[in-house]
C-alpha cells in the first residue's frame, strides 16, 4: 500500500478500503465530488497489483453491450463470434457510474455477483480476480440516475475521498503526481493474488465474533429509523471486509474491531431510513447500539 500512498497524497485510508475490498473479493464504490483521485486511485490500485485494467466512462448514451460484448456474425464461418467488451479485465474502473441509465448499469450485476457474463445463452468467465471499483457524483448534480438497490448491493464498500490536508495539496499543486502506471507491482502475477485472497477467506473467526455480527444484522432489521435492513447477504460481505482488515494489520483472527472498522463503509449503502435520513448516520447509530460481548 505504500506505493499507493505516495500516488494519492493525504488519503490513507481510502487506498486502504480499496485494499480491502480486494482482498475480501468484493467491490468499490467511491462516491464523492469530481476531481478528488477518484479515477487515479483505481488506476494505481491496478497497476500495484499487476493486474490487466480497463476504463469505461458512463454516458447517457451507453449501452450494456458496450460494457459486455456483443456476438457478430461472421460470414466466412457462417456463424456468430463473440466480441468481448470491457468488463472482461481484471480491475475494471466504472467511471462515473450514475451518469448511465439503470438498464446500463444493470449489465454489471451477473458480472459482479457470479463474475461471468451470458449473453446470447453463453456464459463467459471473466479473470480471476476480478474487481469492480465505480465512482459517482453526488446524486444532486444534474445529469445522474441514482443507483438500483440491486447494483447497490453488490459493492463490498462505498467510502468518499474527501480533500486532501492542505500540506498535501500544496505538495500536489507544487510537484504533481505520477501516473498510476508508473507504480511498480510488488507482486508476480495473479497466482499469488489469488492465495492471498484464500488465506483472507480462511481467516479464525470466534463463535463470539459470529454472535456480535448476528446481534448487529438483527437489530438492523429493528432499528428505529430504518425501513429494511441488512440482507444475509450483506452479512457475508461484512464478515468478508472485516476478514480482510484483520488481514492488513497483520493479524491471523478477526475481532469485533476490524467489523467497527469497516461497519458504516460495508453497510450504509445497504439500509432504507424509513424517512428522508442520511444513511451513514443510522449505520453509526445502529453499530453504538450493540454491545460487545
Amino acid at each position: 500500500m505504500s506505493a499507493c500512498n505516495r500516488q494519492i497524497l493525504g488519503n490513507p485510508h481510502a487506498v486502504k478500503s480499496a485494499f480491502i475490498a480486494f482482498l475480501a473479493g468484493g467491490h468499490l464504490l467511491i462516491e464523492d465530488l469530481p476531481g478528488l483521485g477518484k479515477t487515479t486511485l483505481a488506476r494505481t490500485l491496478a497497476a500495484s497489483l499487476g493486474l490487466t485494467f480497463k476504463r469505461i466512462q458512463f454516458t447517457a448514451d451507453l449501452l450494456p453491450s458496450d460494457i459486455l460484448g456483443v456476438s457478430v456474425f461472421d460470414p466466412d464461418k457462417r456463424r456468430f463470434e463473440f466480441h468481448p467488451g470491457a468488463v472482461f479485465t481484471a480491475i475494471l474502473l466504472a467511471d462515473e457510474i450514475n451518469r448511465a441509465p439503470p438498464r446500463t448499469q444493470s449489465a454489471l450485476l451477473e458480472a459482479m455477483a457470479e463474475h461471468q457474463v451470458s449473453i446470447d445463452g453463453s456464459t463467459y468467465p471473466l479473470p480471476d480476480p476480478f474487481l469492480v471499483i465505480a465512482t459517482q457524483n453526488p446524486t444532486d448534480l444534474s445529469g445522474t440516475f441514482p443507483l438500483p438497490d440491486s447494483q447497490l448491493d453488490r459493492f463490498t464498500l462505498r467510502i468518499r475521498m474527501g480533500y486532501i490536508p492542505a500540506e498535501q495539496e500544496r505538495a500536489l499543486l507544487k510537484h504533481g503526481v505520477a501516473g498510476g502506471d508508473a507504480v511498480q507491482s510488488a507482486f508476480p502475477g495473479p497466482d499469488l493474488l489469488r492465495q492471498l485472497r484464500a488465506e483472507v477467506q480462511a481467516m479464525h473467526c470466534s463463535d463470539a465474533l459470529i454472535d456480535y455480527l448476528q446481534r448487529l444484522i438483527a437489530q438492523s432489521r429493528q432499528f428505529p429509523g430504518i425501513r429494511v435492513g441488512l440482507s444475509p447477504r450483506a452479512g457475508m460481505s461484512l464478515l468478508s471486509a472485516g476478514k480482510a482488515h484483520a488481514y492488513i494489520e497483520g493479524r491471523d483472527y478477526v475481532s469485533a474491531n476490524d467489523i467497527q472498522a469497516v461497519f458504516v463503509e460495508a453497510t450504509a449503502h445497504r439500509i432504507h431510513p424509513a424517512v428522508d435520513g442520511k444513511n451513514r448516520d443510522l449505520a453509526e447509530a445502529l453499530l453504538k447500539s450493540v454491545a460487545v460481548d
